[in-house]
Parts: structure tokens; C-alpha cells; sequence
């Protein structure tokens, strides 16, 4: 069986999200998921960086360097979208606004258990982020990642 690659999973997961959601994107695999929401269906992304508004991924020349996700991707905004402080963006997940997260994983275990962070690859975002309150505060959590580490091993333990 060939497995679906990191795009095919983000359109995938975009495919589910419904109508009306406000959705955080974890770093990883979920920060695909904006460009690929059907265009007759609006959902409002949330990035714990403070953007309300998340977009797709900018089209080649239109780049804004000071325009990135909480992966430090570059970004886009849509029409009527907004910045804030991130202590307010974590406001909203705390509180209880956001509909679903979607997560990147290292290694999901058989239970549930989550362990999505590290600090040890100078290219990924120093320390926990906003994973430990969207774990608890989002109404709904899904997982996007590869089954399996670059080396073969098993990443659902």
C-alpha cells in the first residue's frame, strides 16, 4: 500500500472540517490544511502566534516575510481576518473558542496519549507551544502524521 503523503493527509483532513469551525493549526502536517478547505465552505483558522484569519499559503511574488504562522511558515490572511497578542490567542483556546485543533505528532501511544514537541532540532519552534492548552481546551483534537519516523520505526506506540 503506498502511503498518503503530507498533502493528500491535509487535504484529507480539510475534506472534514465543518461549516462555520474555527480551527487551530499545529505545526507540521495542519499548516497544509488552509489551502486545500473547499471554497464554498468557510472555516476560520486560528494560529496560537495571534492570527485569526489564517490563509493559504501566499502564491509565488506575493510573499510578506512578516506574515508566518506558528510554524513559521509564510502565511496569508483572509478577508476580515486579525492579529492580536498572542497571550489573547491563547485567551481563545483556554476559554474554550476553538472548535478543533489540528496537531502535528511525534508519537501518539494506544491510550491517546500525545507527545508532540521538541527542543532539541534547531529548525522547529523552540519548546511546547500552545500544545498542552489546545490538548485540553479545543472541543475536538485530531492528529496528522506520518505512521512512521524517517528511519522505519513506529511513531503509534
Amino acid at each position: 500500500m503506498t502511503p498518503l503523503s503530507r498533502h493528500q493527509m491535509a487535504w484529507r483532513a480539510a475534506q472534514d472540517i465543518p461549516e462555520g469551525y474555527y480551527v487551530n493549526l499545529g505545526i507540521g502536517i495542519p499548516t497544509l490544511v488552509a489551502n486545500y478547505v473547499p471554497s464554498d465552505r468557510e472555516v476560520i483558522f486560528h494560529s496560537e502566534n495571534g492570527i485569526l484569519g489564517l490563509g493559504a499559503a501566499p502564491k509565488p511574488g506575493e510573499e510578506d516575510p512578516d506574515m508566518i504562522d506558528a510554524g513559521k511558515n509564510l502565511t496569508t490572511l483572509i478577508k476580515g481576518g486579525a492579529f492580536m497578542h498572542h497571550n489573547d490567542a491563547f485567551l481563545m483556546i483556554r476559554v474554550g473558542h476553538i472548535d478543533l485543533s489540528l496537531l502535528g505528532g511525534f508519537e501518539v501511544a494506544a491510550n491517546g496519549d500525545l507527545a508532540n514537541w521538541t527542543t532539541e532540532d534547531p529548525g522547529f519552534p523552540p519548546g511546547v507551544g500552545g500544545a498542552m492548552d489546545l490538548a485540553v481546551g479545543a472541543r475536538q483534537i485530531r492528529v496528522l502524521m506520518d505512521h512512521t519516523s524517517r528511519k522505519g520505526e513506529p511513531r503509534i506506540l
